[in-house]
């Protein structure tokens, strides 16, 4: 049947042949004495056919498409009085999840955010204007006008899984005059579909309006029943949203596969190339809108994985990880609320691996997302269990957030709480066994101290009896001697004794979490060390005999007044720094397998015998060497390779052999 398109048109809008656009094209037409029929149908022919000619006759004319841009822009885009407040709120919210704390709405950032949004909803809008009045689109203009129209209404994509069947679905939200989303994405064959589908079932209702027919089911995933019920709604927004769920690469089969490969877009660099690689893809992304993806770039570089599709073409977003300088900002994969779709965890951790603050990002991620949590049942009063508690109170682990300063909700939530009860119960002790301050701590048969405990007044520890546990520093580095001192079994924090010169009668804790400060001990006699530690200063030592280092040294070693590391045996990785500037010899040296930080080599005056880490994650020091005979280099030095004492020629050999090292 003719005009079967118009037809649909005017069963879904019955006072379409009667608005003001298709009236103002019957009236011109009778001006210029040219014969109109009254007929609905009619009449939105002849006025479609006049949008035809606009929007798709403009090839030596780009003025005029630009024309028609601007006012679609005028009739859709948000207008800025109608941002709403929450969403200004909204990243004042984010900020303050992700530790930042307060951050002030200002006008000049109310102006910014509002321009960003227009921007980006008038491109989202363009993409629209310029493929449906280009040559790819070869639709019905009866089609390209409900597809446009209905887009027009459409606001954020939003993905949902099903608890229990745990299938992905997608919906657009209805867009009203305050919503600050882009438009819909826009991918040609999702549209295909699904004017194919709405197409063949407007003619076949034509043909026998008394029968809903509709086209043979080209779904993936519905069966005939549900196909039937999606285009008998003839709802634009759930078709296209059916068909851009069943993109074969976000089905179960496309997912399994996560061959594929990253790509880094620099810091600075123009936005283009990236939001291409996004586009038609059904993402919750918000860099998939250019001017996001500018300002975006401009705090540093933005690596996608794509993955492989049917023709084995890396051109899939399954997973972006945005920079801020050198330390990742945020992670986002394609799933729901942007999370990991289950398949892509093992590129996303082999990755991960490449960032030095690559397993500290997962830790900030997860500790914001539990705080808030627990901010969000505390506000409701209901009860915190021991490990929350046990968590906000920071007993085993310091929560970090992505400021630079302690996330400001941990105050917030404890000072609404009774701080003795909630330490009874993660320590499952009486009240009376907390203690809080200095004087409580010092009266005896204390299990928890919370905080730190200053004792450095204290210059013998006569009498001392100490808390079992204190939840920060020890400080007792006015102690010249250890007899008598009866130390708390963990220490949480640090424990300074820079005072002690003998470790007669010393008795170290099980347990210290952070340093052992012993700065001026100058003898190892009696001196037996924690298996683990955080940070060890043992400046002052000479010679090595005896000691016997933790088996785990979370940082730094201090052991630079050493002239000898015979019978020194060191843990296989130091995580952060190892100083032996004293050292004279490598006879009997053996150095860890990792070092974390840089290594302090300097007072060596030969390389014979020496046997570097294989891993150094700062600088070596090397600049005593007189000679760079039998000098094998780690294969990885993260800082420069200081030779002050060698020659030009030796280092010139040493830079053809080792290209990849900064030397001085």
């Amino acid at each position: 049947m003719k005009n079967f398109g118009e037809q649909f048109l005017h069963q879904k809008d019955s006072k379409l042949h009667t608005s003001q656009p298709v009236e103002h094209e019957k009236n011109r037409l009778a001006i210029k004495g040219e014969e109109t029929s009254q007929k609905p149908v009619d009449k939105i022919a002849d006025w479609l056919e006049v949008i035809e000619k606009t929007h798709t006759s403009h090839a030596d004319g780009p003025r005029v498409l630009e024309r028609i841009k601007n006012h679609y822009h005028k009739e859709n885009v948000i207008k800025p009085e109608d941002v709403p407040e929450s969403t200004f709120l909204l990243e004042q919210n984010i900020a303050r999840n992700q530790g930042h704390g307060i951050i002030e709405i200002t006008d000049k950032f109310r102006k910014q955010k509002i321009n960003e949004i227009i921007s980006n909803q008038e491109k989202s809008l363009d993409k629209w204007v310029d493929y449906l009045s280009s040559p790819d689109a070869t639709y019905p203009m009866w089609a390209k006008y409900w597809a446009f129209n209905s887009m027009l209404k459409m606001g954020k994509i939003e993905k949902m899984e099903d608890k229990e069947t745990k299938v992905e679905t997608i919906q657009f939200k209805k867009r009203t005059k305050d919503t600050v989303a882009s438009f819909p994405t826009l991918n040609p064959r999702a549209l295909a579909m699904t004017i194919s589908a709405i197409s063949a079932k407007a003619e076949q209702n034509s043909i026998n309006k008394q029968e809903r027919i509709i086209p043979e089911n080209i779904s993936k995933k519905l069966n005939e029943a549900e196909f039937k019920e999606l285009v008998n709604s003839e709802n634009f927004s759930k078709i296209y949203a059916q068909f851009l769920i069943e993109m074969p690469e976000y089905s179960t089969e496309g997912l399994k596969e996560t061959r594929g490969q990253w790509k880094k877009y620099k810091q600075s660099s123009e936005p283009d190339e990236l939001v291409k690689s996004l586009d038609g893809h059904p993402l919750e992304w918000c860099t998939a809108n250019i001017d996001t993806a500018r300002t975006q770039l401009k705090g540093g570089d933005f690596h996608v994985y794509y993955s492989i599709n049917e023709n084995g073409e890396a051109v899939i977003p399954r997973v972006a990880i945005r920079m801020e300088g050198d330390n990742i900002a945020e992670v986002r994969g394609i799933a729901a609320n942007q999370n990991m779709d289950p398949y892509i965890s093992d590129v996303v951790k082999e990755k991960m691996g490449e960032f030095p603050d690559g397993k500290q990002y997962e830790k900030k991620s997860a500790d914001m997302k539990r705080l808030t949590e627990i901010e969000e049942r505390n506000n409701r009063r209901e009860a915190l269990s021991k490990e929350d508690l046990s968590f906000l109170y920071q007993i085993d682990n310091k929560i970090i957030g992505f400021g630079y300063e302690n996330d400001p909700r941990i105050k917030e939530i404890t000072s609404q709480r009774n701080l003795r009860t909630d330490l009874s119960l993660i320590f499952d002790c009486l009240e009376a066994e907390i203690s809080v301050n200095k004087e409580e701590a010092l009266r005896g048969n204390i299990k928890y101290h919370y905080g730190n405990l200053d004792l450095n007044n204290l210059n013998s520890a006569e009498g001392l009896v100490l808390p079992q546990i204190i939840g920060g520093d020890l400080d007792l580095n006015k102690l010249k001697s250890a007899p008598g001192l009866v130390l708390p079994q963990t220490i949480k924090g640090r424990l300074g004794l820079f005072g002690l010169t003998s470790a007669v009668g010393l008795v170290l804790p099980q347990t210290i979490k952070q340093s052992l400060i012993l700065g001026r001990l100058d003898s190892t006699k009696d001196l037996i060390l924690p298996q683990t530690v955080g940070s060890l200063d043992l400046k002052n030592l000479s010679h090595a005999k005896g000691l016997i280092l933790p088996q785990i040294i979370k940082n730094n070693l201090d052991l630079r007044s050493l002239s000898s590391a015979e019978g020194l045996v060191f843990p296989q990785i130091i995580a952060g720094h190892l100083d032996l500037s004293n050292l004279r010899s490598t006879e009997g040296l053996v150095l860890p397998q990792t070092i974390g930080d840089y290594l302090n080599l300097g007072y060596l005056r030969s390389a014979e015998g020496l046997v570097l880490p294989q891993t150094i994650g700062g600088y070596l020091d090397l600049s005593g060497l007189s000679s760079a005979d039998g000098l094998v280099l780690p294969q990885t030095i993260g800082g420069t390779l200081f030779l002050n004492s060698l020659g030009s020629t030796e280092k010139d050999k040493i830079k053809t052999k080792y290209p990849n090292i900064k030397i001085e």
